[in-house]
């Protein structure tokens, strides 16, 4: 994904949806992103991704929301946005289920005005051609797992 991003990322605000352990978000911040905001419901996660940013030596380029990612996108008061990137890597399972939530509830204030919406999800799982204010811009497939790049009209991905 980073090699996709490419320049994008310096003095970026990026935003992590399931970030998990936080890894992905880390890597965007060791890459120049100039901050991190990471959304994950699962307390063992939540540990661990603080455990991280503190073994990491981060301070406050890094924001976590212990929230699904439902309850975030309906809290426009606690974005640390617009963001430059916004990526997203639900579990495969719930990928429609995310594509739903997305398609309704997302506000282009979420994202800035040359934004990438990155989501990654299985081979086999159709994505839409428009996920909030953002359209399809291109497929990468790796094996089993496929980044859907999105962007808002009128920005092409490169």
């Amino acid at each position: 994904m980073f090699s996709i991003l490419g320049n994008r990322l310096p003095h970026s605000r990026f935003l992590d949806l399931y970030a998990g352990t936080g890894a992905v978000g880390i890597e965007a911040l060791s890459r120049g992103a100039d901050h991190v905001t990471a959304v994950e419901s699962n307390r063992d996660a939540v540990t661990l991704l603080q455990r991280n940013k503190q073994l990491c030596q981060i301070g406050q380029e890094l924001t976590i929301h212990p929230h699904t990612v439902e309850q975030f996108i309906r809290r426009p008061d606690d974005w640390d946005g617009p963001y430059d990137v916004v990526f997203a890597d639900p579990p495969y399972a719930e990928t429609a289920t995310f594509s739903s939530l997305l398609s309704e509830s997302m506000s282009a204030a979420l994202f800035a005005e040359d934004a990438w919406l990155i989501v990654e999800h299985g081979e086999k799982t159709a994505t839409p051609m428009a996920l909030g204010p953002t359209t399809l811009r291109r497929h990468y497939h790796y094996g089993d797992t496929t980044l859907s790049v999105y962007s808002r009209p009128n920005h092409d991905e490169t």
